[in-house]
């Protein structure tokens, strides 16, 4: 039996992006465009009405933000998934995101690649939590079905001894939201941990190309190092 495509709904203000994710989305197989919405009140009239699987939602949006889309759906009942798609770069945003059932989040501007990625992993996760819905899962099939969501990286299963899967999502979410090189001391701050932790995570993203490094010099004339995301 041959799965049904993925109906997709973009939310764009922009022309412009709104024709490339359209684009990107139909280069992707097992995706679908149900739609393009403008703003947050066609997204969600739209959303509401023709039920797609899949939001790829911007936050920035006349009308109503993207976090005021995802909290009206909810209040709805609307099930969609959702997939930001956003140059919105700060952590309370993302947890805002994640409090309202956000699956992805994929910062602007992004190579097809990584949207091509974002996708695939989405596809995975969807066809492992609907092939039986109302089934019993065990705590394997429940670890399995939210690991595809996670880039390889982040995976507990390549992880050296001491590192935590979840500390390390949560630096990689610094990293990715932060406009300008970080120190270890500003994740260590923004996430609340000892500064040498916070250091093992970035050197850890950095053996990974994940991360590049560079050196600084303080008021000292000590050496320092500043963190920059380079990942997909």
């Amino acid at each position: 039996m041959v799965d049904e495509p993925i109906r997709t709904l973009i939310v764009e203000d922009d022309p412009l992006l709104a024709d490339a994710h359209r684009l990107y989305v139909e280069r992707v197989p097992g995706f679908t465009v149900c739609g393009v919405a403008r703003s947050g009140t066609e997204a969600l009239r739209v959303a509401l009405a023709d039920r797609p699987d899949l939001l790829l939602l911007d936050f920035y949006l006349p009308g109503m933000s993207g976090l005021e889309v995802c909290r009206a759906l909810r209040a709805h009942g609307a099930t969609a998934d959702i997939i930001a798609v956003t140059s919105a770069r700060d952590l309370a945003t993302v947890r805002a995101a994640v409090s309202y059932g956000v699956v992805q989040y994929l910062v602007k501007p992004f190579s097809f690649a990584a949207f091509r990625q974002r996708l695939e992993r989405y596809a995975a996760f969807h066809r492992q939590t609907t092939a039986d819905p109302a089934g019993p899962v065990g705590q394997h099939e429940v670890d399995s079905a939210l690991a595809v969501l996670r880039p390889d990286t982040a995976r507990s299963a390549h992880q050296p001894k001491g590192l935590s899967t979840a500390t390390l999502d949560a630096v990689v979410a610094c990293l990715r939201a932060a406009q300008n090189p970080v120190s270890a001391d500003d994740v260590a701050e923004e996430l609340g941990m000892a500064r040498v932790t916070a250091r093992r995570y970035l050197e850890r993203l950095t053996g990974q190309r994940l991360a590049t490094r560079t050196q600084r010099y303080g008021r000292s004339g000590r050496p320092g190092h500043l963190y920059r995301w380079s990942g997909a």
